[in-house]
């Protein structure tokens, strides 16, 4: 039950981030010059990468475990949802960030940040709401 608990927090952790990245820190690009979100972008990334990695994989970690020791539709559909979230994050994510960081970026690929991240804003959201009933037992 103790690991169900943790992995609960982490989802939550995740689902907490993830609101803030949407409604707060991405739309707030699109008020920046280039100049300033370059400089700006650069130390958001180092920081936020600091709560945001161990979050994940913590939360990656913990739900292979769960597989592995607990399988059920519960374990093996949460963790088809948080590679789906890894995969959109490097496959879709990462180059915006990377066309951020190299001056390249316009107000297109600003707002498509903003427009897509709502894929894993809403993964993350329905993962742990998923995983509160799961682990209070509704």
């Amino acid at each position: 039950m103790q690991i169900d608990i943790i992995r609960l927090l982490l989802d939550f952790g995740l689902v907490v981030l993830i609101w803030i990245i949407q409604r707060i820190v991405y739309p707030s690009f699109l008020h920046y010059n280039t100049e300033n979100l370059v400089r700006w972008h650069r130390i958001y990334t180092s920081r936020f990468s600091t709560i945001v990695i161990p979050l994940m994989f913590g939360q990656l970690g913990i739900s292979i475990y769960q597989v592995f020791t607990n399988t059920s539709f519960y374990t093996v559909s949460s963790l088809v949802i948080i590679i789906l979230i890894w995969i959109s994050t490097f496959a879709i994510f990462v180059p915006i960030h990377a066309i951020i960081s190299n001056e390249n970026s316009s107000e297109i690929d600003l707002g498509s940040l903003v427009n897509k991240n709502w894929m894993r804003t809403i993964l993350w959201t329905l993962l742990f709401i998923y995983s509160f009933f799961e682990v209070l037992d509704f």
